[in-house]
Formats: C-alpha cells, sequence, structure tokens
C-alpha cells in the first residue's frame, strides 16, 4: 500500500505517554510529525500542513477533499467528509467525517487515546483478542457495525463522531449531520434539475482527467453521461463483478459507444483469485469479504493518471437500494427496522451453515448492533435510505473506493457532494419505488443512453459465464479456510457444513446461490483471519 494522495495517520490526544506513542509510530508505515503539543500528536506518511493555525489554534484534516477554511468540527465533517485534528485552547477534538468513509481507529490507555488510520499498528499496544460480534455482523450482514473490528480491543470512531480531551478529561462526542438536524421534506425537485445539480458538482473536477467505470447499471451511466455533456476528459473501464453473467460488460459496451467515451476491459483470471481474496482482505483488515472481484481493476486505477467518478451512495439515494416493499409497508418503528435489517442481511443457504446456537446467537446480536447503529435514523423522513447509506454503503460498499483505489490514486464520490446528496434526500420514496424517477433522471441526463440495457432492469435471457470465485482455484482455497474454521471453532459451524467440508475442494460446487456464496466468503475470510493471526490468538471461546 502506497499512500500517494491520501496520507496515512497516527497520533494520540490526552495525557499521552510517549512510550507507547513511540511503539504506535513504530508499528505503522513510516511517519513524520506533523504536530507535537502536551494534549495532542499528530504524524503523518507525507507531509500534513494545518488548513488553519493562528496562534495557539491549528486544524488538520486528511480525507480527500481539504477544509478552505477553519469550522466547528461537524461543519468540516458533513461539508468534506473528512476526519480531522482540531484544537482550539484547552480543547483538542479527533473526529471522522459525517458518514465516516475514512476510517478512524483508536484503543484507550489511561487518560490518552491513540489512533490510526489503519487497525494492524494498533494491534501492538493491546492483546490480540477476538470481537465475537463483531464477526456475527460480518458473517451475517458483510460487514461489522457501530464502533466494531475484529479485535475487541480497537474501536472505530463511527461517523459525525468526535473524541475530546478538555480540561484534562476525555469524552465521546456525537452530533447528528445535516441530513439528520433538518429533515428533507418532498421538495418535488425535477429530474432536470438533479441533472443540473450533478452537472454543477463536476465543477470540483475541471481540468482533471476522469475516469468513469461503467457497468451495465444505472450509477455510472448517469456519472458518464453527465461528464460527456460536460466536455471532461473522460475514459471508462469495466471489469466483471464476478456475478456469473458479466452482463455488465456487454452493456458497458453499448453505453460507452453511445457516448463515444474510449472504453476499456479489464480481465480477470480465475487462477489468481486465492491471491486476489487474501490481498483484498488483508488490505481491508478482514472487515468484509467483498471486493475480491475489484483487485485487478483496482490495481490498474493506481497507475491510470486519472480520478476515479464512484457511484457511491447512488442506489439508496435515487432508487430505494436494498429498501424492500416490506419496509415501505410496515406501519411500527419495529417492524422497518426489520424489514431493512432482512435486506441488509444474507437469506438462508441450501443447507445450514452454522450451529443452532450459534445461529440464534449471531441472530439475535446483529439485530441489537443495527438497532445501535441506526437508532438515531428512527422516525426520520429517510429514514430508509439513510439506514442503508449508514451502514451498508459505509463499512462495506465503499471500500472499493477509499481502501482499494486511494490511498495510491484519487477517487470522487459525486453522490455525496453535499448539494447533491440534500437535494436527492428530499425525493420521497413513494417517487423512487421500482426506480421510476432514476429512469427519469437517466432521460434527462441522455434519453438514447438511457434507453439501452441496464442490469437494474434485466428483461432479456442472461449468457451465463464461470464464475472465478467457484473455480477450481477458488474452491481449493476456500475449502483451506474453512477447514481451519472447522478445526479452530468446530462449534461455530452445522453438523451439515462439517460433512460438506469433509467431502473435499469439490464438495463447494453445490454452493452457487448468491447467498450460499456470501456465506462461504464470509467463513473463508474468518478462516484467513484465524491463520495469519494463529500465532497471536490464545482464547478463541465462543458466547454461544
Amino acid at each position: 500500500m502506497q499512500f500517494n494522495v491520501r496520507p496515512y495517520i497516527s497520533g494520540a490526544l490526552g495525557r499521552i505517554d510517549t512510550a507507547i506513542l513511540g511503539k504506535l509510530t513504530a508499528a505503522g508505515p513510516k511517519v513524520r510529525p506533523a504536530l507535537q503539543t502536551p494534549e495532542a500528536a499528530l504524524f503523518s506518511s507525507t507531509p500534513l500542513p494545518p488548513y488553519h493555525r493562528a496562534g495557539g489554534a491549528f486544524a488538520f484534516a486528511w480525507g480527500e477533499r481539504r477544509p478552505k477554511a477553519a469550522d466547528e468540527w461537524i461543519t468540516i465533517a458533513e461539508t468534506y467528509e473528512t476526519p480531522g485534528l482540531i484544537g482550539q485552547g484547552e480543547r483538542v477534538t479527533l473526529h471522522t467525517g459525517a458518514l465516516g468513509l475514512v476510517d478512524v481507529y483508536y484503543v484507550r490507555h489511561g487518560d490518552a487515546i491513540y489512533f490510526s488510520s489503519l487497525i494492524q499498528p494498533l494491534l501492538s499496544l493491546v492483546p490480540i483478542e477476538i470481537d465475537w460480534s463483531a464477526w456475527a455482523s460480518i458473517l451475517q450482514v458483510t460487514f461489522p457495525l457501530g464502533e466494531a473490528t475484529p479485535y475487541a480491543g480497537v474501536k472505530r470512531l463511527p461517523g459525525a463522531g468526535a473524541l475530546v480531551y478538555e480540561h484534562g478529561r476525555l469524552a465521546t462526542e456525537r452530533r447528528l449531520p445535516r441530513w439528520l438536524r433538518t429533515e428533507p421534506y418532498e421538495s418535488w425537485i425535477s429530474p432536470q434539475e438533479i441533472v443540473e445539480l450533478l452537472d454543477r458538482v463536476y465543477d470540483d473536477y475541471e481540468g482533471r482527467k476522469l475516469l468513469v467505470p461503467v457497468s451495465g447499471g444505472y450509477d455510472s451511466r448517469l456519472l458518464a453521461s453527465v461528464a460527456k455533456a460536460k466536455g471532461a476528459d473522460v475514459e471508462s473501464w469495466t471489469t466483471s463483478p464476478d456475478d456469473g453473467t458479466d452482463t455488465d460488460i456487454a452493456f458497458a459496451r453499448s453505453i460507452t459507444r453511445e457516448l463515444g467515451i474510449p472504453h476499456r476491459v479489464v480481465s480477470q483470471h480465475a487462477a489468481d483469485y486465492p491471491e486476489d481474496a487474501m490481498e483484498v482482505a488483508r488490505r481491508l483488515e478482514y472487515l468484509t469479504p467483498h471486493h475480491a472481484w475489484y483487485a485487478p481493476f483496482a490495481k490498474e486505477v493506481h497507475g491510470a493518471g486519472r480520478i476515479l467518478i464512484d457511484g457511491l451512495a447512488g442506489g439508496p439515494l435515487l432508487k430505494n437500494f436494498m429498501v424492500s416493499g416490506a419496509a415501505l409497508e410496515a406501519r411500527t418503528q419495529a417492524e422497518r427496522s426489520a424489514a431493512v435489517l432482512g435486506s441488509l442481511s444474507l437469506g438462508q443457504p441450501s443447507v445450514p451453515f452454522l450451529s443452532k446456537a450459534a445461529a440464534q446467537w449471531m441472530e439475535e446480536t446483529v439485530r441489537e448492533q443495527f438497532a445501535a447503529a441506526t437508532s438515531m435514523l428512527h422516525g426520520h423522513r429517510a429514514e430508509l435510505p439513510l439506514s442503508v447509506l449508514h451502514t451498508r454503503t459505509v463499512r462495506g460498499i465503499a471500500r472499493s473506493a477509499v481502501n482499494l483505489v486511494g490511498p495510491e490514486a484519487s477517487f470522487a464520490a459525486p453522490f455525496i457532494h453535499p448539494e447533491f446528496f440534500d437535494a436527492a434526500l428530499s425525493v420521497g420514496v413513494a417517487r423512487k419505488d421500482k426506480g421510476r424517477f432514476y429512469r427519469e433522471v437517466l432521460h434527462a441526463a441522455n434519453p438514447r443512453v438511457a434507453a439501452l440495457p441496464s442490469t437494474n432492469v434485466i428483461k432479456q435471457p442472461l449468457r451465463r459465464v464461470p464464475l472465478r470465485s467457484t473455480a477450481a482455484p477458488a474452491r481449493k482455497y476456500s475449502h483451506s479456510m474453512l477447514e481451519t474454521v472447522a478445526n479452530r471453532v468446530p462449534g461455530l459451524l452445522s453438523d451439515e457444513l462439517h460433512e460438506v467440508i469433509a467431502g473435499g475442494p469439490d464438495a463447494l460446487t453445490r454452493f452457487n446461490g448468491w447467498n450460499e456464496r456470501f456465506w462461504v466468503r464470509g467463513l473463508v475470510l474468518f478462516g484467513l483471519w484465524l491463520s495469519d493471526f494463529e500465532n497471536d490468538l490464545s482464547d478463541l471461546a465462543t458466547p454461544f
């Protein structure tokens, strides 16, 4: 990992123990001091000048967008989606972005907090112990919830959160971001106005060479259409999502041909899958089983010399992505929360993967975690899309742009630009139902591109192609990791899955459904984690 665009950060605030701080800075990538005071220390892998400094006050940020002037930490967080460190008199504040796209991890020792943008260096400060609740959500919903990481001793500072040291005391501070402080009542914004807003967002990238990865879906074709109409220097690349159809590649060719954008297909090879899966898992610090398919693409982006335009958040904001009919029709808060969690969770595989005790404990634990992670959204007019955005989008899907493309290359997420985000959120879920409003937006942007086939609405027969993630090299790797789980934590798995594993790698060919594939990937991720930390994990006693 090369920190070419976004730096690696570490530091501390509070009553700092210099020996502990030295251990932290030595455990991670090479850093240099950006700030050193009795109450705060900040180190960066590249020079990090403050965006504000006056007298004893200071303000640093290390996200993709640099603040222009000093302001309240929540204003900086929601305007620029960046973490940062702000000092004002006796008060020092470490904050995240309002969504929390760029991670801040921390451990507490006495009256000091030691923090890092990576988990691994913090493991030098605490015993390595498993956080079973984090693994419950990683397995069931494919990403951790709340502050949890795979390690009991390391926490993640959530979006719109801050750690504050003032008058000799440490405190946690949570603030409601802009879109929760004022409910976005239906403004009846038109599809054409949405396109015009997106056009204005592209002003931020004027003069930059753009790379828009076009798939066969709505988000990428909208972003490509507006970029082309803007007159930007834009290229498009496509790779296989490894979903068994490769429809994205065929559809993307039609879209880019219609737009007149240079197009390239980044190929993937089945033999490389195990190495890609392991590399992505370790780079994402075992937080999600997503993104192994994205590895070859991300490596190419690093040398492209273009800013990647990512469609992050487009689905939840514009077409009720992951919002089920049950969620729309729910009459109580409990029903609504259960429906959203049901959409985010993996469905039942054809045979039980987990033991009854493990499955019951996991279901209860994840339900409690999800309720806590989304409690601030309850009763909000945009609760449904925001529940998806604040969980799956940020903790799972954003990893491709934030942690695989970045920090080596720049990425931009136009849909979370404050002006666009607020406007899209103001469109009621009823108007977005079944993708109707999004299709109107696409027609306003480019009616010819809007008319082309989409992976969001597939009406024609699909041509099936082999999956990289279930080919022979992948089965051999997956089986090895599943054996590790079966041997180290036998009580986690059902008798049925133990029998399948005993049948060897080719027995995994029975798991072809989408849910089954992700159950396998989650358990394989857990197996890799167990293998990588085999010499550090002394206690794997389960809570079920």
